[in-house]
């Protein structure tokens, strides 16, 4: 069975409930899945102190990273626990694995595309392969990928609440990123 880890940060809430659709999905696919919320606690003097999840991560033959955008890029919360990983970074313990993203924010276009760009970059440094979405934009607020975003899941949000465009969103990438691993073919 393969394994696949959610790493997220949630304030409000919609990045949690995205990731908790994104997770369903993965469990009806039949995978193994390990989520962990990065909270405030996990974070001391400006470290991520919480160094037992990365065993869970390095076990897993995918990775999905979720955080809000705020001021053009990923939470506070989640950058300090991807600087934790550089302590790892030189082994490339992630290399080969399957990788893809999350995140979202108050405004259509609030710049979280930046924060995509940041969730790639951060898997590209540890050999990942990043997974985006494979479906045209709809122009129709209840179809898949409202926004547009190739790149991975952009969920437009205001006052936390959670559109069905979002959730439908993430449910097709956790099954794009089902159907990679499940393929016989692949071997992440």
């Amino acid at each position: 069975m393969h394994k696949i880890s959610i790493v997220y940060f949630s304030n409000t809430g919609v990045t949690k409930a995205l990731v908790k659709a994104a997770s369903a999905e993965f469990n009806s696919q039949g995978l193994e899945v390990f989520e962990y919320q990065i909270k405030g606690s996990s974070i001391v003097d400006g470290r991520f102190v919480e160094s037992d999840v990365f065993t869970q991560l390095h076990e897993s033959q995918a990775i999905l990273f979720a955080s809000p955008t705020y001021m053009g890029g990923v939470a506070a919360q989640f950058k300090a626990f991807a600087d934790a990983t550089s302590d790892f970074w030189c082994d490339q313990l992630w290399a080969g694995k399957l990788a893809a993203g999350i995140t979202c924010g108050s405004a259509p276009n609030g710049d979280q595309t930046v924060s995509l760009q940041y969730l790639s970059t951060l898997s590209s440094q540890h050999g990942m392969l990043w997974v985006g979405l494979d479906v045209a934009h709809k122009s129709s607020e209840s179809m898949i990928n409202p926004l547009g975003t190739q790149m991975g899941v952009v969920a437009h949000s205001v006052n936390a609440e959670v559109r069905e465009s979002d959730i439908g969103t993430a449910k097709y990438l956790a099954n794009r990123i089902s159907k990679l691993l499940n393929d016989k073919s692949n071997s992440f």
